[in-house]
């Protein structure tokens, strides 16, 4: 969600730019200097080279195109805001940012961009763990503003924007006792969640966020410099609707709307356990790993380790207190934590448990991992062992138990692999404080991210994959490690929807060639 503050400075203006080269623009910001914003020259556009496999690329001519909605420009007040990110370790300077307010403000922007041969990026919540949703000298398509809800309680089917916080989210179907698996963190674009996997409190009692994703509107590239609207669901497009469950992030278009099927959920019993410092951390862990991911389906549980605490989090779906403490009887038998516990409706739980944004580090580094086996003793000694020398107390270890519903997988299939994982699990780090300066190296920061390569390099014998909403950045072989075997059919996919590679950064799935065609 955007900031008050953000709010003060609205700027609504049509903006249309002929011809911008972005090699010109290219030439131009090199001689500028990094990170200058600059304005070249009129030069001709250049239609990629692609070979036509769909009728979406088939030659066709469309008019020169204007950005509407919410448009920010660098000279504009609004434009510092507008720029910034989550993670305040990656600073970028846009050409322009384009706040979409409906579906035809998406297409105009990625129409101009192609015409303009303008690097582009796609945004909705602002948490891009490596700054790939922004870009410099380029434009950002921002789908924050998409708001809209429509929710039939009947069919218990929700059509939302994708502009939606997870927050939004959670509470909205909360109003109508319905519920969808979102993210822990309610600052988190749900869309963006969704089209990664998604997972949370929720998870093993209804599965990933992509297995309630029945449906979505999305607005692809077509013709030589043009953007259309499709429909996606099991009879339209079910190819596509595979590939966004699950690897749908910046790969194949602009998402405008979800459709989930929601469950009903009436309340919630939210458990919270606190085990001083870690000396607790072997019994603690051992226990976790081995009784939450088969407990019962509507347990979800979450396990986070700082340097000087251990902290269980865990929410049982419409179940008492009792029935709560007794599933987690093991685990609170183990030394002598503190343990509060609240019932409630789970719009309101989720919201209690928020932090604010203004209150979190300004810089964050993560590794994600998957684990299908136990971790042995000598796993949880390498955690104790980086836990006491965290470069912070924000710095933690954090797992997220699975199991249950994650094991099955929705009518039409996803494009998420790792459904045998007992667990997921992520060294982070944050530090620094926020500002209006990103980007400024932090003195903590070599130590930090030095401190999460040896980590996560110590744990690579316990562990495999990636989740590729928290991306492993450097990491070999990462398209197999985020989406297994699936990969070649995605790049299958990527060749029929978006051939010419117009949404692309540093990991996206390239398009599959002729000759490695089937």
């Amino acid at each position: 969600m955007l900031s008050a503050e953000y709010w003060r400075f609205p700027v609504e203006r049509i903006w249309t730019m002929h011809d911008f080269s972005r090699r010109g623009l290219f030439r131009a910001t090199a001689a500028a200097g990094a990170g200058a914003v600059v304005v070249p020259g009129i030069t001709a556009a250049e239609a990629p080279a692609a070979e036509a496999v769909s009728p979406r690329t088939e030659s066709r001519k469309c008019p020169p195109a204007q950005l509407t909605g919410r448009v920010v420009r660098p000279d504009d007040a609004g434009y510092t805001d507008a720029r910034l990110g989550w993670d305040q370790l990656f600073s970028h300077y846009p050409l322009v940012v384009v706040f979409a307010q409906n579906t035809q403000d998406v297409v105009n922007a990625l129409t101009w961009a192609r015409q303009n041969d303008v690097a582009l990026r796609v945004r909705s919540g602002r948490h891009s763990l490596e700054g790939w949703s922004n870009v410099d000298n380029g434009i950002v398509i921002d789908i924050s503003e998409l708001k809209s809800v429509h929710i039939d309680t009947r069919s218990r089917i929700a059509t939302v924007g994708a502009g939606l916080s997870q927050l939004e989210a959670v509470t909205t179907l909360a109003q109508k006792n319905l519920a969808v698996t979102t993210g822990t963190e309610g600052t988190v674009g749900l869309s963006g969640a969704t089209l990664g996997g998604g997972f949370g409190f929720l998870t093993r009692w209804l599965g990933m966020a992509c297995d309630s994703l029945i449906g979505a509107e999305i607005v692809v590239a077509s013709g030589d410099a043009c953007a259309e609207v499709i429909k996606v669901d099991l009879r339209n497009n079910p190819d596509l609707l595979w590939a966004l469950r699950g690897a749908g992030n910046g790969n194949f278009g602009i998402i405008t709307s979800l459709t989930y099927e929601v469950a009903p959920l009436k309340g919630v019993t939210y458990v919270q356990a606190t085990w001083n410092g870690i000396g607790d951390l072997p019994g603690v862990f051992d226990t976790w790993q081995r009784t939450a991911p088969v407990a019962d389906n509507r347990l979800g549980t979450q396990l986070e380790i700082h340097r000087n605490q251990i902290l269980l989090f865990a929410v049982l779906a419409d179940g008492t207190p009792a029935q709560a403490q007794h599933m987690l009887a093991p685990i609170l038998s183990v030394g002598s934590p503190q343990v509060t516990v609240q019932t409630g409706n789970w719009g309101d739980i989720y919201a209690g448990f928020q932090i604010p944004t203004q209150n979190e580090p300004a810089n964050w580094k993560f590794f994600s991992q998957f684990t299908r086996k136990p971790f042995p003793a000598a796993a949880i000694g390498v955690i104790a062992s980086f836990m006491q020398n965290a470069p912070t107390d924000d710095s933690n270890f954090f797992t997220q138990a699975f199991g249950g519903a994650v094991r099955r997988s929705p009518r039409g299939g996803t494009a998420f692999p790792h459904r045998d994982a007992l667990f997921y699990s992520e060294p982070g780090a944050g530090w620094g404080t926020r500002g209006t300066q990103p980007g400024v190296c932090d003195p903590l920061t070599p130590q930090a991210q030095a401190w999460i390569a040896e980590f996560s390099q110590a744990l690579r014998p316990y562990v495999s994959g990636a989740y590729v909403n928290v991306p492993n950045i450097g990491m070999q072989e990462w398209e197999t490690a985020y989406w297994g075997s699936n990969f070649d059919r995605l790049r299958e996919i990527k060749a029929q929807y978006d051939p010419y590679n117009v949404f692309q950064y540093e990991q996206s799935i390239p398009p599959a060639s002729r000759k490695n065609r089937r």
